[in-house]
């Protein structure tokens, strides 16, 4: 990411203040989706408060921006709710920051589009962890770089088990859950194979 993109996010994010804890848009009224606890990957966090509520529900962590600006925000909001969270800078046109290397419970993603990431986030995903993407869309709206084309996510994905795929009004969102190796979902679990 050029300098000047990093710049307008700073600004962006200068005048925006601390935000709240909040659930990712594609979670809400779907909190039940959440595995118990684990690890958690929050990409391009901005301000935090995705972070920040996974860190109130017992994940550990880390939260990556290209936004110092937006990163101090979300540091602000995890010590004003007593949330431990790793923030860590990252221009993510390089992928994700050393030390990123999963596996996650959880991957959220809103917000920022670059394909290149898909098989990223799905190879950092641990065996039955929680995908949730949302991103612009072309569908009921027009297209551009930034914007996925219809079907782009549950193609991309087509490797984990849909629970939530929508698109419309400019928007696409995918919750997706990776199989654990060797079970078909809703079989029990596989023997290991002896080899």
């Amino acid at each position: 990411m050029a300098d000047a993109d990093r710049e307008r996010w700073d600004s962006r994010h200068s005048v925006a203040g601390v935000g709240t804890p909040a659930p990712p848009d594609a979670l809400r009224g779907r909190e039940s989706l959440l595995p118990a606890g684990g690890r958690a990957l929050d990409v391009a966090c901005g301000r935090g408060s995705v972070a920040v509520w996974l860190a109130l529900r017992g994940f550990v962590v880390d939260a990556v921006d290209v936004s110092p600006v937006a990163l101090a925000s979300g540091a602000a909001l995890a010590a004003a709710n007593g949330a431990a969270v790793s923030w860590r800078a990252g221009d993510l046109d390089s992928g994700l920051p050393p030390g990123c290397t999963g596996p996650y419970d959880v991957v959220v993603c809103q917000r920022f589009r670059d394909p290149r990431l898909h098989p990223v986030f799905a190879r950092v995903l641990a065996p039955g962890g929680l995908l949730v993407l949302t991103v612009l869309s072309a569908v009921d709206d027009e297209p551009g770089p930034f914007r996925a084309g219809p079907g782009e996510l549950a193609a991309a994905f087509d490797g984990l088990t849909t629970v939530v795929h929508e698109e419309g009004n400019g928007e696409a969102t995918l919750i997706a859950i990776r199989r654990r190796w060797g079970v078909a979902p809703g079989s029990p679990p596989a023997r290991p194979a002896p080899w």
